[in-house]
């Protein structure tokens, strides 16, 4: 029976859109909804890291440390826009880890996961070296080592353009609300949260990449209502303005064997968390409790000279990681691996499950989805997306400042600060975002913290932005900087100037 696309994928977090993009680009029709904005939970709720996950050699999930490990280097040079490379610095706790399992831990991280750009771990004296000022006097030996930061937002809506150049279907506010099985295939009906307007669309495949919803989904969209597979994880993280003058970032031990970071964030900011526990609330309503707070503040105060008081905080953000539930005991124990599940009987419409997974392997999680969707429907073209670039990303890592004096020279009317802060969101794509821009005036009205008029119709004609939020959290973190009043006006504004 023929259908209207091979593939129908449910969510447009980081591995739906991922997934997308894959498939597509060999040759599969594909259509996708997400009942929110893109990136909207937990995909937008991390630490922003893509690393190997230092923390899990001690579980003995090497298999999961050195595939993280290997998609360092090839995310960055997918998306030096979006993705560049930090350096941590880890204080010797004299009370927790030895120094020698410290350095045996970081010995292995330099070298099971191919590193070739990203230096290598160094010891540190912490008394005589810059990164050691912050720190109490008790903190005297450290280790530095690499992993890289990224837009985790930003990464997934530009694996969605990707996939929608690419001839994908992506419907955002839109909400699967009926999925069956009839005649070997699947016949699926949207509602469109906006209009209300239902569509019913026929697929050959079905995913649920649904993240903490795919238990939901499997409840109420599918009628699997016993589905019980995930573990819901809360990790909630603090803003501070900025601890440090350096461009290095932290990671501490504390004494419940858990670590947190310590981050620079948009340039005048400290980013500090994350916590980890077990998530019981309203999935749709996630935010950080005054425990989780007051826990981070403390954990850092354990290490600065100056202390992290829960005044300080100007900024918190939630997310919460849809773990399999592998029975682990302790919530920071359970496992950050993914798993893939086809459900059904032979013969049945397939229906592939997301579970778990870190953005830090959304590639390759894609790539395995795609070995179980050719076993399902047949191969079409080959594994593409390790030697690609993300819309943005055609250009060489190292060319970045002379990327940033390009756009400054090109376009004398913008401030070099947002020069870098173009470059930095949209690589290559700033000549789409500045077409037919000649003057300061023809930018239109600043929304506040340099959220010119022509950003924001960028973000809606070619990033599905519909809402201020969308904007200032999502596509942009300028909302920190901004007053509620802005951001009231900003929505105000959309909604007089869109339909």
């Amino acid at each position: 029976m023929s259908t209207d696309f091979d593939i129908f994928i449910i969510g447009g977090g980081i591995n739906g859109c991922g997934i997308a993009r894959d498939a597509v680009g060999r040759g599969y029709s594909v259509a996708l909804c997400e009942m929110n904005d893109l990136a909207s939970g937990t995909s937008s709720g991390s630490t922003k890291l893509i690393h190997g996950g230092l923390r899990y050699l001690e579980h003995y999930e090497f298999r999961l440390v050195r595939e993280a490990l290997s998609e360092r280097e090839i995310l960055w040079k997918m998306a030096p826009h979006i993705i560049w490379p930090l350096r941590f610095v880890l204080p010797h706790h004299s009370g927790l880890r030895p120094a020698w399992l410290l350095r045996l831990g970081l010995f292995l991280y330099d070298h099971i996961g191919g590193r070739k750009k990203l230096p290598a771990t160094k010891t540190l004296d912490l008394q005589k070296v810059s990164v050691g000022e912050p720190l109490k006097s008790q903190f005297v030996k450290g280790f530095e080592y690499s992993d890289c930061w990224v837009n985790d937002a930003r990464l997934v809506v530009l694996n969605a353009q990707d996939a929608s150049v690419r001839g994908a279907r992506l419907e955002t506010r839109t909400k699967c609300i009926e999925a069956r099985r009839e005649d070997g295939v699947w016949h699926i009906k949207t509602l469109n949260l906006k209009t209300q307007e239902v569509t019913s669309t026929t697929a050959k495949l079905l995913i649920n990449a649904s993240g903490p919803w795919v238990d939901d989904v499997l409840g109420t969209s599918v009628g699997d209502n016993d589905a019980k597979n995930v573990r819901l994880v809360q990790g909630s993280h603090v803003v501070v303005p900025r601890m440090f003058e350096h461009d290095r970032c932290y990671i501490f031990q504390n004494e419940d064997n858990r670590i947190i970071f310590a981050i620079p964030y948009e340039q005048n900011y400290t980013l500090i968390g994350t916590t980890d526990q077990d998530f019981k609330g309203d999935i749709n309503d996630i935010k950080i409790s005054e425990e989780e707070t007051v826990y981070l503040c403390d954990a850092a105060s354990e290490y600065f000279k100056k202390p992290v008081k829960v005044e300080d905080v100007v900024w918190t953000y939630s997310g919460v990681r849809p773990l399999y539930d592998d029975g682990a005991s302790k919530a920071q124990e359970a496992t950050r691996d993914y798993v893939l599940r086809q459900d059904g009987s032979s013969g049945d419409a397939p229906l592939l499950n997301v579970f778990g997974g870190k953005i830090t392997t959304y590639r390759r999680l894609a790539e395995s989805m795609l070995e179980k969707i050719e076993a399902c429907l047949g191969k079409k073209g080959k594994a593409w997306t390790e030697h690609s670039t993300l819309p943005g990303g055609e250009f060489a890592a190292e060319q970045f400042d002379q990327m940033v004096n390009d756009v400054t020279l090109k376009h004398a009317f913008i401030s070099e600060d947002l020069a870098w802060r173009y470059v930095r969101s949209y690589g290559t794509k700033v000549d789409t975002l500045l077409d037919g821009v000649t003057s300061q005036e023809m930018m239109g009205r600043d929304f506040g913290a340099g959220l010119y008029e022509c950003e924001v119709r960028y973000l809606i004609k070619h990033e599905w932005a519909m809402t201020a939020d969308d904007i200032v959290w999502r596509r942009s973190k300028l909302g920190i900087r901004m007053s509620k009043e802005q951001i009231t006006g900003l929505d105000q504004w959309i909604a007089e100037n869109t339909q």
